[in-house]
């Protein structure tokens, strides 16, 4: 019989919870479609040109169409930027050459998500940038689609703050097997994906978004040198600057156009040079002008927005001369088009793992032969994709019409080699043709559905894993929240044993049926069987846990009590309220509405949390409550008498307590003002959550909307926002200081205060003998000496906190130490914040402040009720900071704050901490209140087990929601980026449940 404290048991269990969510996870976001052929690093033959009974002479790769091509490609770059009223006003000489000049302008269409480096592998050519995160978040993502003309995934998001060389085959490297001379200058993850690839490159950093101006001057300056030279073929180059404008301003911000007036004038240069250039060679230029993802409203990007998904794209060339009256207008193209069409522009074989389809524009004025001939070659690379990803690729439209079509070209290559010139010739060659586009279309159609195929058999190992995880945590409830804070795991009885091998047997044999027959490729079936062996060896003991508990409940009679210390306890109006709120937030996960706008489900229950705590408050004072408290969890007797403890007005140490029963009348404990305070406090609250809501609009509904945020932002309130960020500073230094010792109380003033030096050396806010700011840095020296004070506090708390522990000193210790770990992370979060989200980390301090001192301690609120309502806050401030389930709204660049060169883990971490900062805020206070307020040990570990169990119900429920609608329209969307938040979120609340039981002083495990 082994014994485990509530704390340690719910921390194991989130733990387990995380390697389920994990597995579920690999297993729905669908593996992308990948070529398995040997040869994937060597020279392959071209598919030779159809016959009929002819033998045809062209077996070779078509030459190429261009001598050069430069690809400029813009971050950011959406098609209302070129096409629309800004490209009219800003870029003249692009527009004259999209209405009049010789080029094919289209809209390109990206697929979700919308962060940098997936769109590379999309173009095969094209960009990075970091979007999110979540962990998220922008920067390898959309180079690789841009480069290898695949899609896109989620799963590219989690591996987006990395930027390995790029494996997958792609036209970098066709075009260096082929002896092309490339040179690069732009974003430096270009020279990550693709080490030795370039003759010569000059990389900048993406990670800066508050610089605009120098990163595009490192591109533009090396522009005169290369333009004279003529010993390259190639000319990649990555502009940033646009880019990092939408991420500090948004798209109406004035410096667009400064910036979109730079680039016009850099393309003019180009175009100018190669048209120069090209009386001295056989074959036209080619110039491109692309961008790899769109903008949002709000200036970010990783969602699915038309601004996010639609952006520019030109191909410019004298061959593409038009006609006087030739009216070209836009057209619509997948961004993963992009890559075969360079392949053949380039005569290179089109990378093997691209889904992309030619451009047709490109090639219309060729020879019909040359026409069907790079048509052939496309649907030859895509049905070659089709048979390694598809057991059915037979019966495959696609496939059926790429049969029919090349049938039809050996035709019209007989009649071709027969008779040169005929009406036949052309109207069958003519026909070939649109059969072969027809054919392209459903083929890529075909391999971008292919995306779609979910990994069932993982999805439900993951599912079945955490379902067994949320049945024990529900079925521990009377013992987890009994006093003694204590669970029996009988993992030495017989029965436990006997079930635990069948188990084990039945899981073994399932598990080889399903990967022996399974048609597909399964993440779970190509683990090593040590560590298949091991999960299923864990599941087989969570169900034995399981049928142990209900053994012992139905054998013990305790199914129909609700508590087992106090069986005729009653719920009281706030328990049915956690209750019914907790349900209906987490059937409101089943819509896709409810899901963009979570956070007015949120919103809606701290306000009616509010009004119920409110109702408690007047009733407690006017009626008073002699009976026992109707709570449903029992309360420490530690708590019991927190309310004497405010005559003498303590600090909440625990010493003073009033071990009665009874609950006298508020108007008897309180006096003088205090009274009023209780009474007012909850719509003091209310009017606090209704200021932050003004603050941030966020979702997807009203997220375009005007708020106090955009207009803080503005250039022409800077003063503004200067003030209130100082008054904020000011308010998080006055509350938090209270609690700390003198020496954290100075490095907390001097941290603050270097937050706000920090701030102004960007240039967000300004001093106040400042007008404006001229000498704009990065802010590295303000930031580091902030972390400096970071650090310092967090390292006394934890002395502190290693000294209570290790020799057992003055209870009081512990209390400091916590609350100086827990101001630590407040500086730290005021540095990461924005200026105009710093209210939001202040009222958030206030409310904690009004809610310890005249709600909590007068109610007499249990553990759990406490915890629930801390849970609640920190999910509503999640969302007050801007946040949504959009990974649009994740704030990357407090991931990149005090560093000078980019470092995975750090920005990981403090992406991290910048996005989830309200709940673990709120987490860190409730371990100090717990600790500070209650002399009982079990009060923590019943804090610990509540915030695991509320935690886990969401989750588990809602990775059951999104198998059910693995299919639906918004999948991708919607669904897709919420479930990223919320393996996240539960990653942060296993951190949160090992902090609360290392906190946990009395629980220990016993065999």
């Amino acid at each position: 019989m082994m014994r485990l404290g509530s704390g340690t048991f719910a921390a194991c269990c989130v733990a387990i919870e995380v390697l389920g969510v994990a597995v579920f996870l690999r297993g729905f976001f669908p593996a992308p479609v990948r070529s398995s052929a040997n040869t994937r690093h060597q020279a392959e033959l071209p598919a030779p040109e159809p016959s009929a009974g002819a033998s045809s002479n062209w077996t070779k790769l078509p030459p190429p169409l261009f001598s050069k091509v430069v690809i400029v490609l813009i971050d950011a770059l959406r098609d209302d930027f070129v096409f629309g009223s800004k490209g009219v006003k800003f870029m003249p000489y692009t527009t004259y050459l999209v209405e009049k000049g010789a080029s094919h302008s289209f809209v390109a269409e990206a697929k979700p998500p919308t962060v940098t480096m997936p769109r590379i592998k999309v173009f095969s050519l094209v960009r990075v940038t970091l979007t999110y995160v979540v962990l998220y978040l922008r920067t390898v993502v959309k180079k690789k689609a841009l480069m290898t003309g695949s899609l896109p995934g989620f799963v590219d998001v989690i591996r987006n703050l990395n930027s390995p060389a790029l494996l997958e085959d792609n036209v970098i490297r066709k075009a260096k097997a082929a002896g092309k001379r490339i040179i690069f200058y732009g974003d430096e993850t270009w020279i990550k994906l693709f080490p030795k690839h370039f003759v010569e490159f000059d990389g900048t950093t993406s990670f800066f978004v508050s610089d605009y101006t120098e990163v595009d001057n490192n591109v533009t300056r090396h522009l005169d040198k290369v333009l004279r030279r003529s010993d390259w073929d190639m000319l990649i180059l990555h502009y940033l600057g646009l880019d990092h404008i939408g991420h500090i301003s948004g798209p109406n911000s004035p410096l667009i156009g400064h910036k979109l007036s730079e680039m016009d004038s850099i393309l003019m240069k180009i175009h100018t040079s190669l048209l120069a250039k090209e009386r001295e060679t056989v074959l036209p230029s080619l110039l491109v002008l692309c961008g790899d993802h769109g903008m949002s409203e709000m200036g970010s990007h990783g969602a699915s927005s038309t601004e996010e998904l639609n952006t520019a794209l030109i191909f410019i060339s004298s061959a593409f001369e038009r006609k006087p009256g030739d009216i070209r207008h836009p057209k619509h193209v997948q961004q993963i088009d992009v890559a075969a069409t360079l392949a053949i522009g380039l005569g290179l074989p089109i990378p093997r793992d691209s889904v992309g389809s030619l451009i047709f524009p490109i090639v219309e004025r060729k020879p019909m032969r040359e026409q069907l001939r790079f048509l052939h070659l496309n649907t030859v690379q895509l049905s070659k994709l089709l048979k390694e990803n598809v057991p059915l690729y037979e019966k495959d439209p696609g496939f059926e019409q790429f049969k029919m079509s090349e049938r039809l070209h050996g035709n019209w290559i007989k009649l071709y080699l027969e008779e040169n010139n005929s009406e036949v010739l052309f109207n069958l060659g003519t026909k070939v043709l649109r059969q072969y586009l027809d054919a392209l279309k459903m083929l890529s159609l075909s391999l971008s559905t292919q995306m779609a195929q979910y990994d069932i058999y993982s999805m439900m190992v993951g599912t079945v894993v955490v379902l067994e995880v949320l049945a024990l945590l529900l079925l521990s409830i009377p013992q987890a929240l009994h006093r003694k804070a204590e669970l029996e795991v009988p993992l030495s009885s017989p029965v436990f044993s006997l079930l635990f091998y069948l188990m084990f047997l039945v899981l073994s044999a399932l598990h080889v049926i399903v990967c022996t027959s399974a048609e597909s490729s399964c993440y779970f079936c190509g683990l090593s069987w040590l560590a298949a062996g091991g999960v299923m060896v864990l599941i087989s003991a969570l169900l034995c846990a399981i049928v142990s508990v209900l053994t012992k409940m139905f054998f013990s009679g305790n199914l129909s009590n609700k508590t087992p210390s106090h069986p005729n306890s009653k719920w009281s109006e706030l328990d049915h309220l956690i209750l019914l709120g907790t349900v209906g937030h987490v059937l409101s996960l089943g819509a896709s509405s409810f899901v963009e706008e979570e956070h007015q489900t949120w919103y809606f229950l701290v306000n009616t949390l509010c009004l119920a705590l409110s109702q408690e408050t007047y009733r407690n004072y006017f009626l008073g409550d002699n009976s026992e408290p109707q709570h449903h969890f029992p309360m420490e007797q530690g708590l019991d008498g927190a309310a004497s403890a405010l005559k003498t007005r303590t600090g909440g140490d625990g010493t003073e307590r009033d071990n009665g029963h009874g609950s006298p009348f508020l108007s008897e404990v309180l006096e003088g003002h205090e009274k009023w305070m209780v009474l007012a406090s909850p719509w003091l609250i209310l009017a606090c959550c209704r200021l932050l809501r003004s603050l941030n609009q966020t979702g997807v509904q009203w997220a375009h909307r005007p708020d106090l945020g955009h207009w803080l932002t503005s250039s022409d309130h800077k003063a503004e926002l200067s003030a209130l960020a100082a008054l904020s500073l000011l308010v998080i230094f006055m509350l938090v200081q209270r609690g700390c010792s003198p020496m954290s109380k100075a490095a907390l003033a001097l941290g603050l205060l270097g937050v706000y030096c920090f701030r102004a050396a960007i240039g967000s806010v300004l001093f106040p003998w400042q007008q404006d700011n001229k000498d704009i840095s990065k802010g590295i020296i303000e930031a580091r000496f902030v972390y400096v004070f970071v650090l310092g506090i967090l390292f006394t708390g934890t002395k502190d906190l290693l000294k209570s522990q290790v020799i057992a000193a003055d209870f009081k210790i512990k209390t400091v130490g916590l609350w100086e770990i827990y101001s630590g992370l407040v500086l730290l979060a005021a540095l990461l914040f924005r200026p105009h989200n710093l209210p939001v980390l202040a009222f958030s301090l206030l409310i904690q402040t009004v809610m310890t001192k005249f709600i909590w301690k007068p109610l007499r609120h249990d553990a759990a009720e406490i915890t629930i309502m801390h849970y609640w806050f920190g999910q509503a401030f999640f969302y007050f900071q801007g946040n949504s389930n959009n990974i649009a709204t994740v704030d990357i660049s407090a991931g990149f704050v005090g560093l000078d060169t980019y470092m995975e883990i750090p920005a990981m971490f403090l992406t991290a901490f910048g996005t989830y900062a309200g709940p673990v805020l709120w987490a860190s206070h409730l371990v100090h209140f717990l600790s500070s307020e209650t002399s009982s040990g079990s009060a923590l570990s019943h804090a610990c087990f509540c915030y695991a169990l509320i935690c886990s119900i969401p989750v588990s429920t809602y990775i059951i929601l999104v198998t059910s609608l693995r299919y639906h329209l918004f999948i991708w969307s919607v669904f897709s980026p919420k479930l990223l938040y919320e393996g996240m979120h539960l990653l942060i609340t296993a951190a949160i449940c090992v902090f609360f039981t290392a906190m946990d002083q009395t629980r220990l495990t016993e065999t």
